[in-house]
């Protein structure tokens, strides 16, 4: 976060077309804003740019709603489309949770030292396992048990949580239930999930177990956003590590959960900093 401190985050995209880099550059120095971090991407494939700035203002009365208004006066011929995100801002988030709480304890460990940049408003669960972790945090702790038959009830109930609290977005940190597609739809583009890389060789129970009778040498983590396809949503950061034939199913395990850690601490990094893009069904993560 050290970058970042102090500094605005102006993150746009537009359809191809010459200028698109100057419409941003030239904005920011008319109004006498120091540029700290840039990057671009122009997907040819796609016809679409992507450009993300830090930014510091160099004069005292920089005022937030007058430069929205004429920077989108601006990007109107550009067809531009353009977020705006000020110093220290910290993202209101809901994670949810079943018993596996390694990712959890990261999260709050992150949170809590300031190395994310978020803002916990609760915690959801299948299970009552983790509410002491919660209570240890001070955080509020939402046990929403769940059958197929209670399903629908179930997830109305997780979507009230997620708005009353004025989450921006919802982290499913081993979350071990399918969401419907009314709820991933619901949480579209504002919902992370991290899952282990072995997929989809090693679907269901004990996936370590089968990687390690197969000799796998390699396993990682994947985070990506939700969507009606299970764990095959857009993709915004990965994690892999080598392994050999000298370890065993409980040394994957203890990998995978340092590798799932490390992968869904970064993806939500990158989405609070404003470095994620979607379009066309996949992501642009400008991470520098």
């Amino acid at each position: 976060m050290s970058a970042l401190r102090g500094a605005w985050v102006l993150a746009a995209q537009c359809p191809s077309r010459l200028g698109t880099v100057d419409v941003v550059t030239r904005f920011l120095k008319e109004q006498s804003c120091y540029i700290t971090e840039l990057h671009s991407f122009d997907d040819y494939r796609g016809g679409q740019f992507f450009i993300r700035a830090a930014f510091r203002p160099e004069v005292a009365d920089f005022e937030e709603s007058t430069f929205r208004e004429q920077l989108a006066a601006r990007a109107v011929e550009f067809g531009m489309t353009f977020e705006l995100m000020a110093p220290e801002t910290r993202l209101p988030v809901v994670i949810m949770v079943s018993k596996a709480d390694h990712c959890l304890n990261d999260l709050l460990y992150r949170y809590r030292t300031g190395q994310l940049a978020i803002d916990v408003r609760a915690i959801i669960s299948n299970h009552p396992d983790l509410e002491p972790l919660a209570s240890w945090h001070g955080l509020p702790y939402h046990h929403l048990p769940i059958t197929s038959e209670t399903k629908p009830q179930q997830e109305a109930a997780v979507k009230r949580v997620v708005d009353e609290s004025g989450a921006e977005l919802v982290i499913l940190a081993r979350y071990m239930q399918v969401l419907s597609a009314a709820l991933c739809h619901e949480f579209a583009g504002r919902a992370i999930n991290i899952h282990h890389s072995l997929l989809p060789g090693f679907k269901g129970a004990r996936p370590y177990h089968q990687a390690y009778e197969k000799g796998v040498k390699l396993v990682g983590a994947t985070a990506h956003y939700i969507n009606d396809d299970l764990d095959e949503g857009p993709i915004i950061a990965q994690g892999v590590e080598a392994v050999d034939h000298a370890h065993y199913p409980e040394d994957l395990v203890a990998k995978g959960r340092d590798i799932e850690c490390l992968t869904l601490a970064r993806a939500v990094r990158y989405h609070q900093e404003k470095r994620v893009f979607l379009h066309a069904g996949r992501t642009v993560v400008l991470a520098g």
